[in-house]
């Protein structure tokens, strides 16, 4: 099968394209004839060389894809040839062919092609399971996500919107703003507002979805209601901090956080079905949609990753991998 490869750690430019067996599905697990694969930050931090694929999952990046189930191995029930699904990987998204756990995997949601479906399983289930799961949003309450206009951002605040949520997304052009602002968030142009004024005025986030780190844990804090939660997803501005942990005692704050790929399959099963059971209708009720910015063959990998890494994006880049649907 075609793929792309890191050839070593470095830039965009080290992704290359290599031939690799076909992978064989394991006890448990689904081969999947890649359509299209999603592109997210963790795939850039592996080609970097500071996230390393944990153990038995392939090297080749790639966290999600959409396609057709070309294989099930032992024990599989649930799934058979020809079945339309998008799914959560371990690994190895950038390739025609790619196993994963089969409870991992997700029908398409009718009314949506294999290219949105694409766009779901990473975001959805790192949203879900932090939003919702462990942060415990409830109607009414005031939800702040910042990075508003990635992909984690735009699903977040669909999914925020649709349980009862008032929602604030921070992003940092009026582009990205408008765009947060279509989907139903108050939202905060960072370079120009100062978010913790704006949400200690509307009354303090109960709520708070971070990718940032760095500066805004301690902000965060200080713009939290009484009883507030943080979950931290992502250190884009560094993993530390100064902060008055006497704060937390005295408003009984909540500082919390998850990385998706190191989790049990089990516990990956279970945000699975918790998707399919409460996201997938609201999905196919079109309440909450897949924001998709741009896509690129396979082969130009390379130009995808710079997308990314540009920051211009608005919602998700995918690369196509066969034909489309």
């Amino acid at each position: 099968m075609q793929s792309i490869e890191i050839s070593a750690p470095g830039g965009a430019e080290v992704l290359k394209p290599a031939t690799r067996p076909v992978p064989v599905a394991g006890h448990g697990q689904i081969l999947i004839r890649v359509a299209w694969a999603g592109v997210n930050r963790p795939d850039v931090l592996q080609r970097a060389g500071s996230y390393a694929p944990p153990p038995g999952a392939s090297d080749l990046p790639g966290l999600e894809c959409a396609g057709e189930v070309a294989a099930v191995g032992q024990g599989v029930t649930r799934w058979k040839p020809g079945d339309r699904v998008c799914a959560l990987l371990p690994g190895g998204g950038y390739a025609e062919y790619a196993t994963c756990p089969a409870e991992h995997a997700l029908p398409i949601p009718a009314g949506l092609t294999l290219r949105e479906a694409a766009a779901l399983p990473e975001t959805a289930f790192t949203v879900w399971s932090n939003v919702v799961m462990r942060g415990g949003l409830q109607p009414g309450e005031r939800f702040l996500v910042h990075g508003g206009s990635s992909g984690i951002g735009t699903m977040a605040i669909q999914i925020a919107k649709a349980l009862g949520a008032r929602v604030w997304a921070t992003a940092g052009s009026a582009e990205k703003c408008a765009a947060c602002s279509r989907l139903g968030a108050t939202a905060i142009n960072y370079r120009e507002e100062d978010f913790v004024a704006l949400l200690r005025k509307a009354g303090g986030a109960d709520l708070i979805l971070d990718m940032v780190g760095g500066d805004y844990i301690a902000r965060n804090i200080k713009c939290m209601a009484d009883d507030g939660r943080l979950v931290m997803i992502a250190f884009l501005a560094g993993p530390k901090a100064e902060i008055n942990f006497a704060q937390i005692m005295t408003r009984r704050l909540t500082v919390t956080g998850s990385t998706l790929r190191p989790q049990s399959d089990r516990a990956k099963a279970a945000i699975a079905s918790e998707l399919q059971e409460k996201l997938w209708p609201l999905i196919e009720a079109e309440v909450v949609r897949p924001q998709i910015d741009s896509s690129f063959p396979l082969r130009e990998a390379v130009e995808a990753h710079r997308r990314m890494e540009s920051s211009g994006h608005i919602g998700k880049i995918l690369l196509q991998v066969l034909a489309e649907d």
